[in-house]
């Protein structure tokens, strides 16, 4: 069976979510980051050190909101970044 590909077209373009500084409390954040990402400890704080990160990409705005104001809630430096929009017709993620 092929696998079809289509893109929802909405007028909210995406966000990333994009950790840019620990902060003084590095272990809460460590556990914001693996509350979020469901990463293992030892792959949170991995990615911890190529600052500034990625945490999220392509999210709705209300979604990148809350991952920065958790992770600012633990003590990191984190903001949400508003990505081009898409293009339409544009391929995205294949259907069952």
């Amino acid at each position: 069976m092929e696998a079809q590909y289509f893109e929802l077209i909405c007028d909210d373009p995406p966000y990333s979510v994009v950790l840019t500084a620990m902060g003084v409390r590095r272990v809460d954040v460590l556990q914001a980051l693996r509350r979020l990402t469901g990463l293992s400890l030892w792959r949170s704080k991995e990615l911890t050190l190529h600052l500034p990160v990625v945490i999220f990409g392509d999210v709705a705005r209300e979604a990148a909101d809350a991952a920065v104001a958790v992770l600012q809630a633990a003590g990191a430096d984190a903001e949400g970044r508003e990505g081009p929009p898409r293009r339409p017709g544009a391929q995205r993620e294949p259907t069952a």
